[in-house]
């Protein structure tokens, strides 16, 4: 009965905790769009609720860990990674900030940058490519029964996993497919995302302030003359992202909703998360390299 009863706990409260990261998702697109309008007192008025959300959030995570048994900080030994959260976690908090499938160097680094742990080294792709696996055998065998799954972003043309991009199972199925043009908007939203964040954030942290600056260097128009680390203008750089990513917004999102349609015809629960499972039809021509070889087994998409 008593653990029946715990269990219901923390069913509540990672529910509740999914409410707030909704709630903060919503506040950060609200916050983007008053930047965009130049709305400073909105602006300024929006990130002090993100705030309060976000730190509601912290302490929604801490009452997670102690209802899990989890010992105390003080108590409690640091990962390889420097950090008292289960390498799961880290990685939902920086994917969740990111809000776009994301490769395992960008999370480990968004992680150090927001979180302050080290994650570099406990965020390694081996550690991913593990986690996603298991993952995948959990859900297999209780399908939902977790707040979240760490699955695959999926390729639009095949609906397979794409290479070394991790996502999360709550979003969109929309959000989760890669088209042609999707690595550059989500590259484009991740760094209206990131400088959103880094405008909440007291000043002083370098390894942040490069954080920014790396996604400013590769965005036309969101450096400043000089292009130092410490003189990005996080405001800028949402500017020079959102006129970026309108130009290819509409195109992407057309090739992202008819993938995702198809999708959900042709694939299950699982393989809508974790990817399409590809077999190999023999007899088939394949070619390799300008040559032609026949009888090989080629690579086809499985059919519903």
């Amino acid at each position: 009965m008593l653990e029946n009863t715990g269990t219901c706990t923390l069913r509540l409260v990672a529910e509740s905790m999914e409410a707030l990261e909704r709630r903060i998702d919503a506040l950060r697109a609200e916050i983007r769009r008053s930047v965009v309008a130049r709305d400073t007192a909105r602006t300024k008025g929006l990130r002090a609720e993100l705030r309060i959300a976000e730190q509601e959030w912290e302490q929604a995570i801490s009452d997670l860990a102690e209802e899990a048994g989890d010992p105390p900080p003080a108590a409690a030994g640091r990962s390889s990674a420097g950090s008292l959260l289960p390498v799961r976690e880290q990685v939902h908090h920086a994917l969740t900030l990111l809000s776009v499938p994301a490769a395992p160097k960008l999370v480990a680094e968004v992680h150090a940058a927001f979180f302050g742990a080290a994650a570099a080294g406990g965020l390694a792709a081996g550690k991913l490519t593990h986690l996603r696996r298991d993952e995948k055998r959990s859900f297999g065998t209780a399908p939902y029964a977790r707040p979240y799954y760490l699955c695959a972003a999926l390729t639009a043309e095949h609906l397979a996993p794409a290479r070394g991009l991790v996502a999360v199972s709550t979003w969109p199925l929309e959000r989760r497919i890669v088209g042609p043009l999707s690595p550059r908007v989500d590259f484009l939203t991740a760094a209206v995302r990131v400088a959103e964040r880094a405008g909440t954030v007291p000043a002083g942290s370098s390894t942040l302030a490069r954080l920014v600056w790396r996604f400013a260097s590769n965005i036309p128009g969101a450096l400043d003359i000089a292009g130092r680390p410490d003189t990005v203008d996080p405001v800028t750089v949402i500017r020079a992202a959102e006129a970026e990513r309108v130009v290819h917004a509409d195109a992407d999102r057309a090739h992202r909703a008819a993938a995702a349609e198809r999708a959900r015809r042709q694939l299950d629960q699982v393989d809508q998360l974790f990817g399409n499972t590809l077999r190999t039809l023999p007899g088939k021509v394949t070619r390799r390299g300008g040559a032609v070889s026949r009888g090989n087994p080629t690579v086809q998409e499985k059919t519903a």
